[in-house]
C-alpha cells in the first residue's frame, strides 16, 4: 500500500490507536464513489480556474490582476491539502476547498501561460487527461502492476524530483539557479520528460491505493481523501505538461 502521493501513504487507511484496517461494513468506500467524487473536485476546479483567468488582463507592461489569485491559490492550496492530509476524516470539507483554491492559481498560471504561447493549455488539459485514461486503461488491463519494486522505484524517484524543487526554491532566495534542468535546453527537456513520466507512474500508485482502500472496506469520508489524492497528482502533471509545452515553444 505505498504510493508516491504524499497525500495518499501507508497509514491511511489504518487505525493509529490499533494499527488495525479501518473497516466499516456499511458505508464503505467504493470505486464508483471515489470516481464521481474525483470529477466533483475537477469540476470545482475549472470553475474557479475560469473565473480566475478571466479576471486577469494583459498590458505592454505585462499581467495585471492575478498575483492574489496566483500566490492565494498556491499558498491556499498547499495549506488545505496539509490539513486533509493530516486530518482525513474532514476531507469531505477540505477537500471541496482544496479544489476550489487550487482552481484560483491553475487558472491564473493558465492565462499567463496562454498568453505567452496561445493554444498551450488546451495541448496541457488533453495531454493530462489523455495521460490518465490511458494509464487507468494500462492499469485496469494489467499492462502495467503495482508491484513493491515498481512502487518503491516511483516513490523514491518522486522523493528525488520534491528535492530538487526544494533546492530549486532555496537557492532561489539567493539568486541561485540551478544551470540547464530549468532552461528549453536538451538537457531541461529530458528533465521535464523524467518528471513528466514519474508524476503519470503516480498515477498508478494513485489507482492501486484507492483499489485496496475500497477492498478493505474503508470509511465513507475515504472516497473524498482517495479523490483529493488523484487531484493532487493531476494538478502536479498538468503543470508539468506546460513547463514542457513551454520550453518546446521556447526553443
Amino acid at each position: 500500500m505505498r504510493s508516491g502521493n504524499p497525500a495518499l501513504k501507508e497509514s491511511t487507511f489504518l487505525d493509529l490507536g490499533s494499527g488495525a484496517v479501518v473497516s466499516r461494513d456499511a458505508g464503505a468506500m467504493t470505486l464508483n464513489g471515489t470516481v464521481n467524487k474525483t470529477g466533483i473536485l475537477l469540476l470545482l476546479s475549472v470553475l474557479t480556474a475560469a473565473f480566475a483567468w478571466n479576471q486577469i488582463e494583459f498590458t505592454a507592461d505585462g499581467a495585471t490582476g492575478g498575483g492574489i489569485y496566483l500566490w492565494g491559490g498556491l499558498i491556499g492550496g498547499f495549506v488545505l491539502a496539509l490539513i486533509t492530509t493530516f486530518k482525513k476524516a474532514w476531507a469531505p470539507v477540505t477537500a471541496p476547498m482544496y479544489a476550489l483554491v487550487e482552481g484560483l492559481f491553475l487558472g491564473a498560471i493558465s492565462a499567463i501561460y496562454n498568453q505567452w504561447h496561445e493554444g498551450i493549455v488546451l495541448q496541457a488539459v488533453m495531454l493530462t487527461m489523455g495521460t490518465l485514461f490511458a494509464l487507468l486503461f494500462a492499469y485496469r488491463s494489467g499492462l502495467i502492476k503495482a508491484t513493491e519494486n515498481f512502487k518503491l522505484g516511483v516513490v523514491a524517484a518522486t522523493g528525488g524530483i520534491a528535492l530538487v524543487y526544494l533546492a530549486t526554491i532555496v537557492l532561489g532566495l539567493f539568486n541561485i539557479n540551478i544551470p540547464m534542468i530549468h532552461e528549453s535546453g536538451l538537457v531541461g527537456i529530458g528533465f521535464s520528460l523524467f518528471v513528466i513520466v514519474i508524476a503519470a507512474l503516480n498515477l498508478v500508485l494513485d489507482f492501486d491505493f484507492i483499489e485496496t482502500g475500497v477492498e478493505q472496506g474503508a470509511p465513507k469520508y475515504m472516497e473524498w481523501y482517495g479523490a483529493f489524492g488523484l487531484m493532487v497528482t493531476l494538478v502536479w502533471l498538468y503543470i508539468e505538461f506546460l513547463r514542457l509545452l513551454q520550453k518546446l515553444y521556447s526553443r
